[in-house]
């Protein structure tokens, strides 16, 4: 993972800037205007929104709109990105690190013409460096629901270890049931030393 940005800040209120992130088939950068259609065209998918807790169905201009302007305002909360294709820039789908009661979470979803290629997989280990280079945070969280065997999988090849079982409150589906995961400084920086051997 490359930050095509070298000001990432270590800011004391785990405050982490949106530099755009170029990994090895992803540029990952803010979302725009531009992106509308193609938001639209992904994320009104209902197989997409029930593992997602606020993300409605159908999915109309007015959501993708607001979901932009929404990732503004949130910017001092967390960080969040639209992912494309470095090669034709595609929009594949969003990711994004946001603060919640546990603290920082992973959070990523791919729009389903894209599954089962590897991009989530590829934007979550970039975003796990990410939160750790660029915060002072000790422990990364993420959640899947229990039915999304491919979302776990993600999580576990970032080296996120089990936690416990929760509750998601969906748009969609109401209250779900899913599995929490967590991942600490100490762990993510044993992995990082191994990748290099």
């Amino acid at each position: 993972m490359v930050a095509a940005k070298e000001n990432i800040k270590d800011y004391g209120d785990d405050r982490i800037d949106c530099p755009i992130l170029v990994t090895e088939r992803l540029v990952m950068r803010p979302p725009h205007e531009v992106d509308v259609d193609d938001l639209v065209d992904l994320a009104n998918n209902r197989r997409i929104a029930e593992m997602l807790g606020q993300v409605p169905h159908p999915y109309g201009q007015a959501d993708a709109r607001a979901f932009i302007a929404n990732s503004k305002v949130m910017a001092r909360s967390g960080v969040t990105y639209a992912l494309t294709l470095a090669d034709n820039g595609a929009l594949l789908g969003c990711a994004g690190l946001t603060r919640n009661e546990r603290g920082l979470e992973l959070g990523y979803w791919i729009g389903e013409p894209h599954w089962g290629k590897g991009y989530a997989t590829e934007a979550a280990h970039a975003l796990v460096d990410l939160a750790f280079r660029a915060s002072d945070i000790n422990t990364l969280h993420a959640s899947c629901r229990i039915i999304n065997p491919a979302s776990r999988r993600v999580i576990h090849k970032c080296g996120f270890q089990y936690a416990g079982q929760g509750v998601l409150d969906s748009l969609v589906v109401g209250k779900v049931p899913v599995e929490r995961y967590r991942l600490d400084r100490r762990t993510w920086s044993s992995l990082r030393s191994w990748a290099r051997v």
